[in-house]
Formats: C-alpha cells, structure tokens, sequence
C-alpha cells in the first residue's frame, strides 16, 4: 500500500546571526561554511521526510532575522503549520527575544507545534541554565542545543517538529 504524502510549511524563526540558514544547510544539505550568509526576505528549502505512515515533506521557510521587518514576517508566517525557534547559546538577548518571536508568530497562525532550539551548542556557552529554564517555561517547551556546524541535534529537532506537525492533524 503507497503512503500518504503530505506537504507542510514550517519557519525557522529568531534574530540575524543565530545559525538559522547554517542548521537549513547542515539539514538538508549536510553543508557547514563558517562564512555569514544575511538572509533577505525567506528562503524556502525543501526535504521529504518518511515517517512510519507518511511521505512528509517539509517546506522550510528560513526567515529574515531583523525584527524591523516585523510586517513582512506575519506576510511569510501565514499558512504555518510549525516553527522552529532559533537562539544562539553565546547570545543571551537571542533567546529572551524568542519570546517575542514565539507571540508574533502565534498571533498570524494560532498555535502549532514550535520546537525551541539552541543553537551553537559547539561553542563556549555565555547563557546560563536558569535563563534557558526561565524562557522555555515561556515557550511551554524545552530547548534542544544544536551545533550546525557539528550537525549534534539538527536531524533530530527537524524530525521532532515534522513529527508533532503530523501529530496536529490527528
């Protein structure tokens, strides 16, 4: 019997610079540069995903980081059916900002699943576990340290979200 096949639209979200076009690349690539790429607007990458039942593949909508485009953001939120929430470990503003992040996509979309993530955990931490524990009883959700350029947790918080964006349709 042929499986299902389902096409969902997910959004990498936090500031410029937390590493959200790098975990993109190590994903769906399994790519690395050290070289800073600002994205303009959204790039949209796709990667199919065979979960137990169903061909999932997954729009991935890697977002332009600086909240002054805040108009442009909710024009690219709509139509979601997840997110990604994406701070930098060596950044402690980046992840109280994904607060802010997680309220603004909520407000265009409604409550889907978000997965926080905390990025460049390869690196010498400069955010202390209590700032961590404070904002993800903020989320309603744990983050999960990634390194892009190790790959440690990148297939994993892919999986976790494409997992819970099919679990939403049940």
């Amino acid at each position: 019997m042929e499986k299902r096949k389902f096409i969902k639209k997910v959004c990498l979200l936090g500031d410029g610079a937390v590493g959200k076009t790098s975990l993109v690349r190590r994903y769906v690539y399994d790519f690395f540069g050290d070289e800073y790429l600002m994205s303009f607007g959204t790039k949209v990458t796709k990667k199919v995903l065979d979960l137990d039942e169903v061909v999932l593949t997954l729009m991935i909508w890697d977002m332009l980081g600086q909240k002054t485009h805040k108009s442009l953001h909710e024009a690219y939120y709509k139509g979601a059916n997840g997110a990604l929430l994406v701070c930098d470990l060596t950044r402690e503003d980046t992840v109280r900002h994904l607060i802010e992040w997680k309220n603004d996509f909520y407000h265009t979309v409604g409550q889907v699943p978000i997965v926080p993530i905390a990025n460049k955990s390869d690196l010498e931490w400069k955010v202390s576990p209590s700032v961590l524990d404070e904002v993800s009883k903020e989320l309603g959700r744990g983050f999960v340290p990634t390194s892009a350029k190790t790959g440690e947790g990148v297939e994993s918080v892919f999986l976790q979200l494409g997992t819970a964006v099919m679990e939403e349709m049940e």
